[in-house]
């Protein structure tokens, strides 16, 4: 339960002074938060900053005030001048005010005069404050921001903080809703330490909040500035403490011990054509070391493009299998599991293993017979979607759980798997092709131990990267001919069109028409639109060689293995990030053959993305190329968090608060070593941290025990 102090600020914004129906709608769809709920609540609106200020402090005369800009004028009131017309074609209502050096017209629409004339009183003096236009000559203000009496300037906000807003609300309106919303801040316990609060220079939260929302000058939108970093670290604290929660509470969960002579993994590595690479074999032992030791495995594989993480899962399933459990491996989308059939199934035959898979595709007599074959234990190893944890789906003994592309899954699905297992849990093996910056990693897999896979598998050669400008298209439409020719395949991905998948395929159809025209059967086309069987057709088809050029959307970005494809070429590649540009070159350089990778680009370049370019053509290590995404990008863009699962901060940045991330998570550590239930005053106050900032999870998991 949300301690009772609390509920002010999770009540709905309905609640505050001024915000009816109207109002709440466009609130809940511009800071409602929640996935489950699209309600705004009190503490939405607080966490709402200003990003700008409205200077209204100079005030110069009408004739030295500038068109487009705003202004702050002391004027005498003229003359009043209704707007007549037909009914429905009303003219505005103008009002003639001067000073000493001009005149200008204020500009009201759809007037209630009666209100105007009490507002402006001719032969008055006002203070008015807004956007100077000019229409036909004649200069103009339309519906002035604020109108003061000369004896109540002191009611006119000379610093007035800009807020993030939707088509509905103005920004008087949302200051109005924020200024209620403060007032229903409580007074809270302090819980960083006063040493910490001194050395740091930090004000107490309260007054944070105040700071930000009353910003002084441009300074004040610093990372560094003491009341943003106060509040960064204490959304990092609750972030680092709700981790390693989760973290404790899992470990603490007895697992079991799954021993194994290694037998079953002898006979898939001796039929390999290749060694384990160094990094393969570390991250095996660590592997190994998770599954005996009777505590519940977690740990994330990062490995790069091409590091060989499948054979890794392979070779583990193995010895969950050999100590008499099965195994599973879920992939983020249907062709990706495929794939891993394809290439599991063909290694896992030395060893025996029988493996299966299972989809929303497989259905009726074929589904129930896979399904009656798991809780049998007729099968050792089952790859699949998320279809896999359908309640329906019983295992006869799920041991070791293995999740592909973890990026794609949060938290709370890995919880919800290790439930699959039977009595003691399942031991979960997460692996990511997408290398995640180290300050990222603290963030999203704080909970777990990780294990890198930093080298390429021996044969693997360098893949050549070229930029080239658009404008220079047919020369690599006759470098492609070249090319086929000589018996390559290549892979032509094509523009990232706004969000819209529907113009996205648009894109690949033009291309593939085009492509078609001049090489005829020889070109495939897949894009996310295709059912699950037409992208399989096409990709067989490309693999067995029948196609030359496979035309396709990012559908082809992880996974999918063609050792004959030696081209890629990526359309408009200023659209696309660092990390997806370094996914989808991954494709090729798998075989024996030279690779090369053609990055073409519209004129002119963006700063940022002729950075982002040189980038790509310098490196091929992921591990670099993501830490310079995660500083071209900023952290809540590097895997994209809409589809991640990672935590998307509303005060936190990184890479700038990565500091305070690193003291967050000592903290939290200590912290937790010293009081892991977070008993007595001190636990109560760091309880409340993790219910204002909604990490709800982990207070229920601890007292969950």
């Amino acid at each position: 339960m949300r301690p009772a102090r609390l509920a002010p600020l999770f009540a709905t914004v309905r609640a505050l002074k001024g915000v009816g129906p109207r109002i709440e709608g466009l609130l809940n769809k511009l800071v409602g938060s929640r996935a489950e709920t699209s309600h705004a609540h009190v503490i939405d609106l607080i966490w709402h900053l200003p990003v700008g200020l409205i200077d209204r402090a100079r005030t110069p005369s009408i004739a030295e005030a500038r068109v487009g800009e705003l202004a702050t004028l002391e004027v005498k009131v003229v003359e009043h001048r209704p707007g007549g017309g037909r009914r429905g074609r009303r003219a505005p209502y103008r009002i003639l005010v001067e000073d000493d050096t001009s005149a200008l017209e204020l500009v009201y629409f759809r007037a209630d005069a009666k209100y105007l004339e009490r507002l402006l009183p001719i032969g008055e003096t006002r203070i008015i404050s807004g956007k100077l236009e000019s229409y036909d000559g004649l200069l103009q203000m339309s519906h002035p921001d604020h109108v003061a009496a000369v004896d109540n300037a002191a009611s006119l906000p000379l610093i007035e903080p800009v807020y993030p807003l939707t088509a509905g609300i103005s920004n008087t309106t949302m200051r109005k809703a924020v200024t209620a919303a403060l007032t229903q801040l409580p007074e809270l316990p302090e819980w960083i330490d006063a040493e910490v609060l001194a050395k740091q220079d930090w004000p107490d939260f309260a007054d944070a909040i105040a700071a930000l929302h009353a910003p002084q000058s441009e300074a004040d939108f610093s990372p560094s500035v003491p009341a943003r970093a106060r509040l960064a670290y204490d959304e990092l604290l609750a972030n680092q403490l709700a981790l390693a929660i989760i973290r404790q509470r899992l470990k603490k969960r007895a697992g079991r011990s799954l021993q194994a002579k290694g037998r079953l993994r002898q006979a898939i590595v001796d039929a390999l054509p290749y060694t384990l690479t160094g990094a393969q074999s570390r991250a095996l032992a660590d592997i190994d070391a998770d599954m005996e030791d009777g505590n519940r495995m977690l740990r994330l594989l990062q490995g790069d493009v091409g590091s060989g993480k499948t054979i890794v899962a392979l070779l583990a399933m193995a010895n969950a299998v050999e100590a008499g459990t099965q195994s599973a491996l879920m992939a983020p989308t249907e062709l990706l599991a495929r794939q891993h059939l394809a290439t599991i199934s063909a290694m896992a035959e030395a060893a025996g293993l029988r493996v299966a898979i299972l989809t929303g595709r497989e259905r009726g007599a074929a589904r129930t017979a896979i399904l009656d074959a798991l809780q049998s234990g007729e099968i050792d190893i089952l790859i699949g979607t998320h279809a896999l944890f359908q309640e329906a789906i019983q295992f006869r003994d799920l041991g070791l759980v293995i999740i592909d592309e973890q990026h794609r899954f949060g938290v709370h699905q890995r919880l919800a798997l290790q439930g699959k297992g039977t009595g003691a849990g399942a031991e979960l093996l997460v692996m990511t092709a997408t290398p995640i910056p180290r300050t990222l990693l603290l963030t999203s897999y704080g909970d777990m131990d990780v294990s890198q896979l930093n080298e390429k598998p021996p044969g693997r050669k360098p893949i050549a990267t070229r930029t080239v400008p658009l404008e220079r298209l047919d020369e690599v439409t006759d470098g492609v001919e070249r090319a086929i020719s000589d018996g390559a395949q290549v892979y032509w991905v094509c523009p990232l069109v706004e969000e819209s998948d529907v113009l996205d395929v648009a894109a690949a159809e033009e291309r593939y028409a085009s492509l078609r025209a001049r090489f005829g059967d020889t070109v495939g086309l897949v894009h996310g639109r295709l059912t699950g069987k037409e992208k399989d057709a096409v990709m067989a088809r490309f693999a067995s060689g029948d196609l030359s050029i496979l035309v396709s959307t990012t559908v082809i970005e992880v996974g999918v293995d063609v050792p004959n494809a030696t081209i890629m070429i990526i359309e408009h590649a200023e659209r696309f990030g660092l990390a997806q540009l370094h996914q989808l070159r991954g494709r090729v350089g798998r075989g024996a053959a030279e690779s090369s990778c053609v990055l073409l680009y519209k004129q002119p370049l963006g700063e940022v993305a002729r950075e982002r370019l040189g980038v790509m053509r310098d490196t091929e290590d992921g591990f670099v190329i993501a830490e310079e995404d995660l500083r071209l990008r900023g952290g809540g863009e590097v895997l994209g968090t809409r589809q991640s699962g990672l935590p998307a901060f509303r005060i936190a940045t990184l890479p700038e608060h990565h500091e305070l991330l690193a003291a967050a998570r000592d903290a939290a550590r200590l912290t937790l070593s010293r009081n892991p239930s977070l008993e007595g005053e001190d636990g109560a106050r760091l309880r409340l941290l993790l219910y204002l900032f909604e990490r709800d999870d982990a207070v229920r998991l601890m007292r969950a025990g």
